[in-house]
């Protein structure tokens, strides 16, 4: 049989079928809604809303405001290391430790209202953290991780990462295009303004952003000096998403390596999280003092 002759028989199937099927008076049953083999699936068409967290602290909108972001939660354990008896030691744990403790100082000396992202065992996603310090108008935003070197435990130390600049262009045009150019960044208004305008404008408006989160990865390094450990290249600049508020300064401190020992035991202490949590504390008071005086 030729390929040609082939592929007539089977175009002509379907149709003998169907013909011998109508002769004989048979049906052939078709799915309908409300059968047992018809399942009906709802689709979300919407995303939920974001929830904001509570603001702690003074009841005086005129305090500072910071965000603190403990990274990863829930089915994201992030970066995972090896604890003495062999156990699992997962960074989303040793950094909502930290971040609580961070709270608790900030609180404690007063004067600064604390929201957290997250104060328990659920994720959050990379998108909605700084939006939640947008949303809450905060003054700062600061999100703790902690990294991983895989199988090297020689590599350790705490490090400081702002938002580079090749990544802020891109986050002020992808910013400008989402609000639709209809907001106020840092007391410019934008909106009403062309596409390219607007652009422009979100991006100056990030520019000095970006001055201020340099200033606060600089107090960061300056009072952790002597009392933290950090990785020889300490601060640096990447194309962080969980960065990317073009009108709040953010930081995200690294407070050292799951994989290495030294940096793990001080993480897995109380004492440990105390001294992370003063040089951060600190660090934080001081840039909310200078930016006092402007």
């Amino acid at each position: 049989m030729s390929v040609r002759t082939l592929l007539l028989v089977l175009l002509a199937l379907p149709a003998l079928v169907l013909g011998g099927v109508k002769v004989l008076g048979l049906e052939i049953p078709v799915p309908q809604w409300g059968r047992d083999y018809v399942q009906r699936l709802d689709f979300i068409t919407e995303a939920p809303p974001l929830e904001l967290p509570d603001i702690a602290g003074p009841d005086d909108p005129s305090r500072p405001l910071v965000v603190l972001d403990a990274g990863h939660g829930g089915r994201d354990p992030g970066s995972i290391g090896r604890g003495p008896d062999g156990e699992d030691v997962l960074e989303k744990d040793l950094v909502l430790a930290l971040t609580m403790e961070l709270r608790d100082q900030l609180l404690a000396e007063g004067g600064i209202r604390v929201a957290l992202t997250r104060d328990d065992d659920t994720i959050v996603t990379l998108g909605q953290r700084p939006e939640i310090a947008r949303l809450l108008e905060a003054d700062l935003f600061l999100s703790i991780h902690a990294d991983s070197a895989g199988e090297r435990e020689d590599v350790g130390g705490a490090s400081i990462y702002t938002l580079s600049t090749e990544a802020s262009s891109e986050a002020a045009a992808r910013f400008a295009e989402r609000e639709n150019a209809a907001d106020r960044l840092n007391g410019i208004r934008i909106e009403g303004q062309s596409a390219e305008v607007s652009a422009i404008l979100v991006e100056l408006s990030q520019q000095r952003t970006q001055e201020d989160a340099t200033q606060f990865s600089s107090l960061i390094a300056r009072e952790g000096e002597g009392r933290i450990r950090f990785h020889p290249q300490t601060r640096r600049a990447a194309e962080l998403a969980v960065l990317r508020a073009p009108d709040v300064p953010g930081v995200l401190f690294e407070s050292g390596f799951v994989t290495n020992e030294t940096d793990r035991d001080r993480l897995m202490t109380e004492e440990g999280r105390r001294e992370y949590a003063a040089v951060l504390a600190r660090a934080i008071r001081i840039y909310f003092a200078r930016r006092a005086e402007r």
